[in-house]
């Protein structure tokens, strides 16, 4: 049998050989996102940190009124009222520098292109949780639209944005109007006009706030038990706060909250004892801490993601206005007329209440919005 006559191999045959085979391919990169990374570090003890640093200004920020308010009772009538406010000035003073150790947000450092603040960040985490980084690139993803002032006034938006506007200016006219209407109603004792401003009696003395023009007089001690009792009833209600907001809906539980409170403002004009006037604060402080979680809830819970930080930074904006106009209200026209001041705290009130319950989306079992 002949045999199969074989080719020569050449060079020339080899080089067709390899420029026939398929080109060799890149080793792909390795990237990662934020993301990727907070789920690769994992919990530690950064969080642990910031949890206690971010939670003093929301929890202590109770304790220190309970604390303030103790101070005042010895401090005032000891060394005056101007020791009491370098002393309440310390812990702003240590927040302010535990917050240096608060790093950017390494999200907010993507967003704007500086990926490598970002990724100093978490690696600086990383380290405190004695954890590991992914491996790769950090990466920036792509951005959605940012959301816009008129966004908020889109026709999709528009009643749900002017609604949430006045809630939040009614709600904090009506917090900061019950505190301070808490301390003109012991200080000047005005209550069913027991004693009116003309009759208002200065301390004779030679300390310098005897002395003052604005006819104050010292509290009692019967006084700051008054104000502390009253304000720890802004954490009396949180149970009852999250079952209503769960069970009844945002909507429905605001508008009662703030229908309760108008009712108790009222009910601050008639003749009781010492224990029945600290009831009643105690009802408002609770009642007015309550709506202020349920908006807050509802605030962040309507709006998209693209448009939920606008949202609510508007109406914390409107939420100041409130709190600028309430002493005019609480310490000045509540010593010309008690009453007229009471029944202009709960027409505010029923007017909010009004606008929780025709507020058009409800957010109870509603999945968070992405995109508007």
């Amino acid at each position: 049998m002949a045999s199969k006559r074989l080719e020569p191999v050449t060079v020339i045959s080899l080089r067709e050989l390899s420029q026939g085979g398929p080109a060799p391919q890149p080793k792909e990169t390795k990237t990662f996102t934020v993301e990727d990374a907070v789920e690769t570090i994992g919990f530690g003890r950064f969080h642990i940190a910031l949890f206690l640093i971010m939670g003093s200004t929301g929890v202590f920020w109770l304790a220190g009124s309970l604390l303030i308010i103790g101070l005042a009772s010895v401090v005032i009538p000891t060394i005056g009222w101007r020791w009491l406010i370098r002393i309440a000035s310390i812990p702003g003073i240590v927040l302010i520098m535990a917050f240096k150790f608060i790093p950017e947000s390494a999200r907010f450092n993507v967003s704007t292109g500086n990926t490598q603040a970002a990724l100093a960040t978490l690696e600086r985490i990383a380290k405190m949780n004695r954890s590991v980084m992914p491996e790769g690139k950090l990466v920036e993803p792509i951005l959605e639209k940012r959301g816009r002032f008129a966004d908020l006034l889109d026709a999709k938006y528009l009643r749900t944005t002017l609604q949430i506007w006045v809630i939040w200016l009614g709600i904090s006219f009506a917090y900061y109007g019950v505190i301070l209407a808490s301390a003109e109603l012991l200080e000047r004792d005005l209550v069913c006009g027991s004693r009116s401003e003309s009759e208002v009696v200065v301390t004779e003395g030679v300390s310098e706030e005897s002395q003052s023009p604005c006819h104050c007089h010292m509290f009692a001690p019967s006084d700051y038990q008054t104000m502390i009792i009253s304000t720890i009833g802004e954490i009396a209600l949180n149970p009852l706060n999250i079952l209503g907001i769960n069970f009844l809906g945002r909507r429905l539980s605001l508008s009662i909250t703030m229908g309760c409170t108008a009712l108790f403002f009222l009910l601050l004009n008639i003749c009781t004892s010492s224990a029945g006037l600290i009831g009643f604060l105690f009802m408002l402080r609770a009642l007015v801490a309550a709506n202020f979680n349920t908006i807050y809830i509802y605030t962040a819970e309507v709006y998209p993601t693209t448009m939920r930080a606008l949202g609510m930074g508007t109406s914390g904006s409107l939420c100041r206005i409130g709190a600028m106009v309430a002493p005019f209200i609480s310490q000045v026209l509540m010593s010309a007329s008690f009453l007229g001041a009471l029944c202009l705290f709960s027409s505010v009130c029923i007017v909010c209440a009004i606008s929780a319950f025709t507020l058009p989306i409800e957010t109870k079992g509603r999945a968070l919005q992405q995109i508007k």
